[in-house]
């Protein structure tokens, strides 16, 4: 006969739907609005963009996706301010990521 080892017991796990529902609602709660920005952030955010575009040089963004700011250390590889897109590459996977202009919060030089 084997022994069965340690098995957690989770009494109120037996309806996983109710988990699914709890975290969404949680989620939910946390999200925040997208900021409106003004004309001279937004001068600010283009500048700033074009400057580390032409450097080389490591940029903060922040940006908004899905309720939330998410902030990411990159470089910023393409600048199309009348298509309304730019494209990083990511500082921890090394992958190219196209955003919208739009979602785009703050950009800092590092």
């Amino acid at each position: 006969m084997e022994p069965r080892g340690m098995k957690k017991w989770r009494p109120f796990a037996t309806m996983p739907e109710q988990y699914i529902g709890l975290k969404e609602m949680i989620n939910k709660q946390s999200e925040v609005a997208q900021p409106v920005l003004t004309e001279e952030q937004m001068e600010q955010i283009n500048f700033t963009l074009i400057e580390a575009l032409h450097t080389n040089k490591q940029v903060y963004l922040t940006y908004y996706k899905q309720g939330h700011y998410i902030t990411e250390t990159g470089f910023i590889q393409f600048v199309d301010s009348l298509g309304n897109l730019f494209i990083f590459i990511d500082d921890v996977f090394e992958l190219k990521n196209k955003m919208k202009l739009s979602e785009l919060i703050d950009v800092r030089l590092a």
